[in-house]
């Protein structure tokens, strides 16, 4: 029984390990792209999103993404109201 848990545990650590990594990857991926400006801050929600994204507003010589089409209405919104 002891060998068993111990198998487990092991087990278990092995798995965190490797997908630590792996979202670390992510993250190392994810921080490349903002700084090559590939990816771009959601003004509503505060999300990084791709500049690639449909989901996206332009106003003059600015364009603004969005992560959602409801994070996009609430800036509408915003933009209407101020």
């Amino acid at each position: 029984m002891l060998k068993l848990i111990i198998v487990f545990i092991a087990g278990y650590l092995l798995y965190k390990l490797i997908t630590g990594e792996k979202k670390h990857k992510v993250k190392e991926d994810i921080s490349k792209k903002i700084k090559a400006g590939e990816m771009v801050k959601d003004p509503i929600c505060n999300t990084y999103v791709s500049i690639n994204s449909d989901i996206r507003v332009k106003d003059g010589d600015k364009t603004y993404y969005f992560c959602s089409y409801e994070c996009r209405d609430k800036f509408l919104k915003k933009r209407k109201v101020g």
